[in-house]
């Protein structure tokens, strides 16, 4: 027998629902005063608390080691606590947010910040992540965007694997990997009108093909924790899923982690309707194969009568116990209580010149340069420079930036003066950057005047990191009034006017983008965005990221993803209104700026694509080339990316699907070949009759430098 079959011998049927209960960390240090006040709502007494097994939301090492010596000292079986917490992006040295990570199309930047992450989470006494987050986006309105990599499926799949890596082995010294998590499972990215929390209702085959293969790809790459979702899917709440949870992930995948629940969603499946009390919550949570419920108390309190009546029996306990005490084992906790949490090393890691240089080349790989006419990069001998905005002197760390702090972090205002000297900038706000603000005309009037004495301006708009994230859903993810005014006077007296916006999704820029010359996207970038911002706008660096999601005109174009299926009466130009098509009278159906848009400081030329074969057989394979050319003045990176589509398939395939994709270097006047192997498994979909695979007929390949854009070769699969 091993020590955790020992340890599981041991225990109470009590203690053993203790240990599948997570709570804040503050339940476990409270004094019995504190206590009363906590546990109202949870119905929980000192002796149930003392047997918990994980915690989350804690501040550092010290209180990590003051919780777990009062765990220790309190509980009958001594066994150490698991420390769990939301390391998104970046723990004190924060990097950009995973929208700004998709946005890289880099999976080894991935894993060298998540690395980096846990090299300092771990030394403030944490053992697991709640990442990554792979829910597939399609509707910008959502909140939680910024916490996603982005619309397309494949890229998803990619960096789930690369953030699990660089979390969970990035780090060779023992001790400073952390375990994982992935979430939300299952679907929440689909949640109706992009209200957080929402309904999500779809067929199986949708399921299957575009929102399931992330949370699978991250299953394979050896995640050590799944998450349930708040919302319902397809009328079962995910908490409570015997589908999702039991034949999927469990059956299916050959899933044998830990499944938790998100906060308080056991009990929550009350509100939706589907649970008549907590009693019923518990029955049907025990009825999946759910190891902690998060901030909720159904089986710690129902469970012992439930095993008395025989609705479970203590087996279905001792599976969910041994998987938690699996994973204690697997960090170490069985071992060493503290793990390997470090007071002195963690102050030595946080905001280190290493740590702040990584996150600095992050935001710089993950901008996005969305326009420029001409105005970038600007000279450094140039005059005086009107640094502008709501955000102009805001570090843009983010809504999950864990233990960052925004007076740490690089402002834009700070950045262009370590460059230039705040002797050469002058600065005005000119909006307040709040959600629903109205212009102000004295403030706009101040940012004009600082405008029209400098050279260049560099407006520093868009959101707030209270804009985005959980919980912060919006119907209009245009700019505020102000804002677009602010554009509109400032551009008017200066022609180098450069917009930096910072947001945690896509923003719908129809109505502003012809007033002016430059745009680029920053995201929420982090600790040293504002350093990269400088290191961008003059010249110091390229930009190389490409958008992970797309941009559209207008907020009511929502969803809007470039992988989406032709309708009966396709439009057969997006440049006008056609009578009796799929089309709106006022807007095109497609994004200002297409999913794998992005601009640099050269230009290159991609010729049409150029397949090895007509024909592919079955098991075989094809290479699609391109030429590129770099027909510009300086070196640059191109990111030519590869699309098929099926053009009869049943069900219907999507006009394009990312299948590839590759990073080139070139200097001015250099070409080369960039090619792809096409495989029968890039082919590959899921059939109604439930198989996967590929069918004979004609396939379309595009290369080409965005979702939108580029001419095709075809080629035909054969059996």
């Amino acid at each position: 027998m091993n020590n955790v079959e020992k340890i599981i011998e041991g225990m109470t049927p009590l203690q053993k629902l203790s240990e599948m209960t997570q709570l804040n960390g503050a339940f476990v240090s409270a004094s019995d005063a504190e206590i009363t006040g906590l546990a109202a709502d949870f119905g929980l007494n000192r002796e149930n608390i003392a047997s918990i097994g994980t915690v989350l939301n804690f501040t550092d090492a010290k209180e990590m080691k003051r919780i777990q010596d009062t765990h220790l000292a309190e509980s009958p079986n001594k066994l150490p606590l698991l420390f769990m917490m939301d390391v998104i992006h970046g723990y004190r040295t924060i990097y950009p947010i995973p929208l700004g990570l998709g946005a890289s199309f880099d999976t080894e930047l991935v894993k060298k910040c998540s690395a980096l992450a846990a090299r300092e989470a771990t030394a403030d006494g944490v053992q697991v992540t709640f990442t990554p987050m792979v829910d597939l986006v399609r509707d910008a309105r959502w909140g939680r965007c910024m916490e996603s990599t982005g619309e397309d499926t494949y890229l998803n799949c990619l960096m789930a694997r690369a953030q699990i890596e660089g979390f969970s082995k990035g780090n060779p010294e023992p001790g400073r990997n952390l375990a994982t998590c992935v979430k939300h499972y299952a679907a929440y990215g689909a949640a109706e009108a992009g209200r957080d929390y929402n309904t999500v209702d779809m067929s199986e085959h949708t399921l299957r093909e575009y929102y399931l293969p992330a949370y699978r790809a991250a299953v394979d790459a050896g995640v050590d924790m799944v998450m349930t979702s708040f919302n319902l899917l397809n009328g079962v709440p995910a908490a409570v899923n015997k589908w999702t949870i039991n034949d999927i992930l469990r059956k299916e995948w050959g899933f044998d982690g830990v499944v938790i629940t998100d906060y308080n969603s056991f009990r929550e499946t009350v509100a939706h309707g589907y649970s008549k009390d907590t009693e019923h919550c518990a029955r049907l949570a025990f009825e999946t194969e759910t190891d902690i419920e998060m901030m909720s108390p159904c089986f710690i309190k129902h469970g012992k009568k439930l095993l008395d009546t025989g609705v479970i029996d203590e087996e279905r306990l001792n599976r969910s116990v041994r998987r938690i005490l699996d994973l204690k084992e697997k960090v170490g906790m069985l071992d060493n209580p503290y793990g390997a949490a470090d007071e002195a090393l963690a102050a030595e890691l946080f905001l280190s010149d290493e740590h702040r240089a990584v996150c600095r080349d992050a935001a710089v790989r993950s901008a996005v340069l969305l326009k420029n006419d001409g105005v970038l990069p600007l000279s450094e001998d140039i005059g005086k420079v009107a640094v502008i905005g709501p955000h102009a002197k805001s570090g843009m760390i983010g809504f999950w930036s864990c233990r960052g702090r925004a007076d740490e972090a690089v402002s834009v205002y700070d950045g262009i003066s370590a460059v230039l000297g705040e002797d050469r900038l002058v600065y005005a706000k000119g909006a307040n950057g709040e959600v629903r603000e109205k212009s102000d005309a004295v403030m706009i009037k101040e940012a004009a005047d600082a405008a029209s004495a400098a050279d260049a301006a560099i407006l520093c708009l868009g959101e707030t990191a209270k804009m985005s994230g959980e919980g912060n859903s919006r119907v209009d993810i245009s700019l505020t009034d102000a804002e677009v005014e602010l554009i509109r006077a400032v551009s008017a007296v200066n022609k180098n006017t450069v917009v930096v916006l910072f947001n945690g999704r896509a923003l719908a820029l129809g109505n502003v983008i012809d007033d002016a010359p430059v745009f680029m996207t920053m995201w929420q970038p982090g600790t040293e965005g504002g350093s990269a911002a400088a290191d961008l706008i003059f010249g110091r660096r390229d930009f190389t990221a490409r958008l992970p999601v797309s941009f559209p005109y207008h907020s009511a174009q929502c969803p809007l993803y470039y992988n989406r299926m032709s309708t009966g009466r396709p439009k057969p130009k997006d440049d006008k209104h056609y009578m009796y098509k799929s089309n709106y009278i006022d807007y095109p159906n497609g994004p200002l700026f297409a999913f794998g848009h992005g601009l640099c400081y050269t230009e290159f030329e991609f010729s049409e694509p150029v397949l090895s074969s007509s024909v592919m057989h079955t098991g075989g394979t094809i290479e699609a080339s391109v030429r590129i050319k770099n027909v510009g003045k300086r070196e640059g990176s191109a990111l030519p990316q590869l699309y098929i589509r099926d053009v009869v398939a049943c069900p219907v395939r999507p006009v394009r699907e990312l299948r590839g994709f590759s990073r080139v270097t070139l200097k001015p006047g250099e070409e080369t070949t960039v090619s792809f192997e096409i495989t029968e498994d890039m082919l590959a979909f899921h059939r109604p009759d439930g198989s996967f695979g590929a069918d004979e007929g004609e396939f379309h390949v595009y290369i080409s430098r965005d979702g939108e854009s580029g001419s095709y070769a075809e080629f035909e699969l054969v059996k």
